[in-house]
């Protein structure tokens, strides 16, 4: 691991933007190489609601109230009877609770009808499942479907890959626009999973420990640690 913060020069040609690139690519595959979805579930429907739930939440916390909530609510038609205030008690913690209820709920209920009990998996299909916006949809197709429908955007990814100067963007459509660009199909879930983890262990959003960061050679961020 690198002993200090450098301040490598930017590559100014496409070659050199592309050999960066590719050595991020493979140092995230050396550190990561075998990471996915650290959301618990068992099933599709199961990831479609912990994923839902994850908006402004932390997938820790998230994973403290899915054991119990799908203890409680062990089949997609226990969740299309719940009433909204039930079920937003159990998942109160998570934050706006009263939304993400009537999400879920509408979910099942949409999917039960529409689908006959089984998630959708297309990416058109799952934007028309009620809490199901690009993130969550390319999270649903990549881990449970092993389908690269596009780049999970989340917090750590936003953050990265703006530190990483893969993109100058800050709406997330945007960003998943240019990394869709960027890499090979064949990296877009991976890729994903492999940042989230980095920004949970190093590229955190305060205080990174660009010390001990494995791409601390190759990042020239302006908010990197001295």
């Amino acid at each position: 691991m690198p002993a200090s913060v450098t301040t490598p020069k930017r590559p100014r040609t496409k070659l050199e933007k592309q050999a960066r690139l590719d050595q991020i690519l493979a140092i995230l595959d050396q550190v990561f190489p075998n990471v996915t979805c650290a959301l618990y579930h068992s099933n599709p429907w199961e990831l479609l609601v912990a994923t839902i739930l994850s908006a402004q939440c932390t997938d820790e916390r998230v994973n403290m109230v899915t054991p119990g909530l799908f203890a409680k609510y062990p089949a997609i038609e226990d969740f299309a009877v719940a009433t909204p205030e039930a079920l937003g008690k159990d998942v109160y913690s998570t934050g706006f609770y009263n939304n993400k209820a009537k999400n879920i709920i509408a979910a099942a209920k949409r999917i039960l009808k529409e689908y006959k009990g089984q998630i959708p998996n297309t990416i058109e299909a799952l934007l028309t499942i009620p809490g199901a916006a690009r993130k969550t949809a390319n999270v649903v197709l990549g881990t449970a479907f092993g389908i690269a429908s596009g780049v999970v955007v989340d917090t750590h990814v936003s953050r990265i890959s703006q530190r990483l100067d893969l993109t100058r963007e800050t709406d997330p459509v945007k960003i998943e626009r240019d990394l869709v660009k960027l890499l090979p199909q064949s990296r877009w879930i991976q890729f994903s999973h492999q940042l989230i983890h980095h920004g949970r262990g190093h590229c955190t959003a305060r205080s990174p420990k660009c010390h001990s960061c494995p791409l601390n050679s190759i990042c020239y961020a302006k908010d990197k640690n001295a």
